[in-house]
C-alpha cells in the first residue's frame, strides 16, 4: 500500500512538472510571435560633413522622404561642419520643419563642430544632441576680406535679419532665443556642456546608439502629428550620398563655380585664336555650363559678374588689339575682383575665404601668363622685317636654274624669279645664291660659298 501511494505521489509531481512546463512553453511561444510580429525600429543617418552646399540640401531632403516612405521611427543627421550656403541651409531647415518623423540633430563624433550654417541646423532638429569634445555656435555673418586679410563682418542688414531668422527657429523648437541671437550677433560658441546647460540641445551622448536609447519614448512634436519615439535597439541604416548629390555639391560650391567659369572662358579663348583641334572648345564649353549652373545655386553678387565679364572683355582685346598689356593688366585685375567678390554667401567659413583668395590669384596669375604671351607674340611681329615688298625675300637662299650672266633664273620657296647677279659674274645652274634685295620682278643676288 505504501508503494502504491508513492508511486501515486510521484505520478502528481510529474504531472504537475509537466502543465508549468507546457504553460511556460505557451508563454515564451506567445512573446515569440509578439516579437516576431512587431518588426525591429528602424533609424536611418545622414551625414553632413565639409560645406554645407544645394547638394548638401538634396542629400537631406531625400533622406528625410525616405525614411518617410519606409516607415522610420526617425532620421539623424549627424552633423560635422563649419557652415555653408544660406539658401541650401534654409531649404534643409525647411524640409527638417515639415517632416512628418522626427528629425535629430547630433553633432557627433567627438570633435566635431556646428559651426554658422551648421549651428542653424543644429537647433532646427526636434530633438539636437551633441556628442562630448563638440562645439556649436559662430554664426555671424562675414564677407570677404581684402588680399591678406582675415574675413570681415557683414552689413548690419544681413546680421539683423540672420539674427531673427535664428530666433524665430528657437521660439518654434523650445529653445532660449537669446542665445540664438547671440550665435549670430556676438559669434557665441558653446560647448556640448555649456549648450545642455543653457537649453540649446536636449541631451549629451557619447555615440549614436546612447543617443537612442536616451530618445526612446520621448514625445514629439513633428509638422503633422505628436509622435513617440521607440529606438531603443533599433537598426541604423546609412543613406549614402547619391552620384548626382556629390556632383552638385561640386558644381555648387562657389569658388569652384568661378574656377569653372574661367577656365571655361580660357578654353574658347584658346579654341577659337587656335581652330581645328576642337578639344579646348568642347572642354571650355563644359566647363562654362557647369560653372554657370552652380552659380545659380548660390547668391551672386551682381557687380561682381560685370567685373569678370567686363576683365573677360579686356583679355579678347588684349589678344586682337596691340595694346602692349594695358587692356589684359585691366582685364585680370577685373577678374580678380570679381571671383573675390563673386558669392554674396555669409555663412560661409572663413578658411573657405581663403581658398577663395588663393583661387582669384591663381587666376590672375593665369590670365597674367596670357598677356605676357601676347604681348611677347605683339613684339616679336613688330621686329619682324615685311615679308612684301622689296624685303620679301631678303636674305632667303635660293638655286640657280637658269645660268646667271649676269642675268637668268632661280627658283626660291617653290617659284622661279628672274635674277641678276650682284657683282655681275657668271653664276652656274645649281649654285645656291642668297637674296641681297628685290627690284620689281627681279631678284638681286649673290653667290654663296660652298661649305668645305
Amino acid at each position: 500500500m505504501q508503494v502504491r501511494g508513492c508511486l501515486k505521489i510521484k505520478v502528481s509531481k510529474m504531472i504537475k512538472f509537466i502543465s508549468l512546463l507546457g504553460l511556460l512553453s505557451i508563454i515564451l511561444f506567445s512573446y515569440a510571435c509578439r516579437a516576431a510580429a512587431e518588426p525591429q525600429p528602424l533609424v536611418y543617418t545622414i551625414r553632413v560633413e565639409d560645406t554645407v552646399t544645394a547638394g548638401t540640401a538634396q542629400y537631406i531632403l531625400r533622406g528625410i522622404s525616405k525614411a518617410e516612405n519606409n516607415g522610420a521611427q526617425a532620421v539623424v543627421i549627424l552633423l560635422n561642419t563649419p557652415g555653408g550656403l544660406v539658401t541650401a541651409t534654409l531649404d534643409i531647415i525647411q524640409g527638417i520643419d515639415a517632416a512628418g518623423i522626427p528629425v535629430i540633430t547630433y553633432v557627433s563624433p567627438k570633435g566635431s563642430i556646428a559651426a554658422s550654417a551648421g549651428t542653424f541646423i543644429l537647433i532646427s532638429g526636434h530633438i539636437a544632441a551633441m556628442s562630448p569634445g563638440t562645439t556649436c555656435g559662430a554664426a555671424m555673418p562675414v564677407t570677404v576680406g581684402g588680399i591678406g586679410q582675415k574675413p570681415e563682418a557683414a552689413d548690419q542688414k544681413t546680421i539683423n535679419f540672420l539674427a531673427g531668422h535664428m530666433k524665430s527657429i528657437a521660439r518654434e523648437k523650445g529653445r532660449p532665443e537669446d542665445l540664438a541671437e547671440k550665435f549670430v550677433t556676438e559669434n557665441l560658441t558653446l560647448t556640448a556642456e555649456e549648450a545642455l546647460d543653457k537649453g540649446v540641445i536636449d541631451l549629451i551622448a557619447d555615440n549614436l546608439g546612447e543617443m537612442l536609447d536616451k530618445v526612446n519614448g520621448r514625445k514629439v512634436k513633428t509638422g503633422r502629428s505628436m509622435v513617440v519615439l521607440n529606438t531603443s535597439n533599433a537598426r541604423i541604416e546609412e543613406i549614402p550620398v547619391s552620384v548626382n548629390e556629390r556632383l552638385i555639391n561640386i558644381i555648387s560650391d562657389p569658388a569652384l563655380a568661378a574656377l569653372f567659369i574661367m577656365l571655361g572662358v580660357y578654353g574658347l579663348i584658346i579654341g577659337f585664336s587656335s581652330p581645328g583641334y576642337f578639344l579646348p572648345e568642347a572642354a571650355g564649353s563644359i566647363l562654362l555650363i557647369m560653372g554657370l549652373f552652380g552659380s545659380g545655386l548660390f547668391q551672386v553678387n551682381v557687380a561682381a559678374v560685370l567685373l569678370i565679364v567686363l576683365g573677360i572683355g579686356l583679355l579678347v582685346a588684349e589678344a586682337f588689339t596691340p595694346t602692349y598689356g594695358v587692356l589684359g593688366t585691366g582685364g585680370v585685375i577685373g577678374i580678380v575682383l570679381g571671383i573675390l567678390l563673386f558669392p554674396s554667401e555669409p555663412l560661409m567659413p572663413a578658411a573657405w575665404f581663403s581658398k577663395l583668395k588663393i583661387l582669384a590669384l591663381g587666376t590672375g596669375t593665369i590670365g597674367a601668363i596670357l598677356v605676357v604671351i601676347v604681348v611677347i607674340g605683339i613684339l616679336r611681329l613688330r621686329r619682324l622685317m615685311p615679308m612684301q615688298g622689296e624685303n620679301e625675300f631678303f636674305d632667303y637662299g635660293a638655286y640657280v636654274i637658269n645660268d646667271l650672266d649676269p642675268c637668268g633664273q632661280v627658283k626660291i620657296r617653290g617659284e622661279i624669279w628672274s635674277a641678276r647677279s650682284k657683282s655681275g659674274e657668271v653664276i652656274e645652274s645649281g649654285r645656291k645664291v642668297k637674296v641681297i634685295e628685290r627690284t620689281g620682278k627681279t631678284l638681286i643676288v649673290e653667290s654663296v660659298a660652298p661649305k668645305d
